[in-house]
């Protein structure tokens, strides 16, 4: 799996019942606490693994630094953040590179295995399964909101947990219903092209049309408020010139929500396509797992590649 299908990692099989999945990312800081961007960044680039259905076993940093111009302990923080991270992860930290760049970035590249026969690639999911969706929804208005000091100080600290949130147990349960042909069929995690943009790759790839219910995705408190009071980003606006056309709404559908639908993530949660009868056993195992929701947020139905949102 590379390229053609924009899938969340590149997959390479190795022997009958190994394959590597590889990737990277990386950003400029989306908070001002360094260690916490470090956190926030790593579980990031590991998520793109977890996605696939698999397991990250090696990462190496990814890092421009002004480091004549800046503090060396900020520089620290930052990779220790990453460090911490990765060691949560189980992951072994096997080195990286370093530039010297007007403004600070970090990230990882991430080495993770898969059985070859299991993969949640985007081009998996079957009509008639349903989405179970891992994190709230709203990070980007949240932390457009802060940069203005426009966002109350315990609704950053829950969008700053969950980016730090490692999608591990997710990915775990996953496995543990079955990937395969009665179980998780596809999956993708939800970062900078929001949740509709992620869905339409997937949409295209597996050849059918989503629906989602905008009353059941999970949003962080006062996410709407902050959108309302005009905490938009420039990605909402990118996002909906991709979608276009394939994006569409039911006239009761708030233009807040729309923006929560469209709002660019950073490290979010997985959206699952699970066959109908298996969902409950996958939501019960997310709920096992910790991971911080499991709402079942819409279906996949056959016909034209699409999203329309009621």
């Amino acid at each position: 799996m590379g390229i053609a299908t924009g899938d969340d990692a590149g997959v390479y099989r190795i022997t009958p019942e190994i394959a590597l999945v590889q990737t990277l990312d990386f950003f400029t800081p989306i908070v001002d606490d360094p260690y916490l961007f470090g956190q926030i960044a790593a579980a990031n680039s590991l998520s793109d693994i977890y996605a696939m259905g698999g397991t990250p076993i090696t990462a190496m940093n990814i890092l421009c630094y002004p480091i004549k111009d800046r503090d060396i302990n900020e520089l620290g923080a930052i990779l220790r953040g990453g460090a911490d991270k990765i060691a949560e992860a189980g992951v072994a930290l096997v080195g990286g590179h370093s530039v010297e760049d007007a403004e600070p970035k970090y990230g990882l590249s991430v080495t993770g295995t898969v059985h070859p026969e299991h993969v949640t690639t985007n081009a998996g999911a079957k009509p008639g399964d349903v989405i179970v969706l891992t994190k709230p929804l709203g990070t980007g208005i949240i932390t457009t909101a802060a940069k203005f000091e426009a966002c109350p100080p315990e609704v950053l600290a829950a969008a700053c947990a969950s980016m730090a949130t490692l999608n591990k147990g997710a990915a775990e349960a996953m496995r543990e219903v079955g990937i395969g042909l009665d179980g998780v069929h596809a999956a993708t995690d939800i970062t900078g092209f929001g949740l509709s943009g992620h869905l339409w790759q997937l949409a295209k790839a597996s050849g059918l049309r989503i629906e989602l219910d905008s009353a059941s995705l999970p949003l962080f408190d006062e996410v709407e408020g902050l959108a309302a009071e005009g905490n938009l980003t420039r990605g909402e606006r990118l996002n909906r010139d991709y979608l276009g056309e394939a994006l569409t709404w039911s006239p009761d559908v708030s233009p807040t929500r729309q923006s929560v639908v469209v709002d660019p993530q950073t490290s979010g949660g997985l959206a699952i396509f699970v066959a109908e009868d298996r969902a409950g056993e996958l939501i019960a195992l997310l709920g096992a797992a910790g991971t911080l929701c499991s709402a079942v947020i819409g279906r996949a139905v056959s016909g034209q590649a699409g999203i329309h949102v009621r």
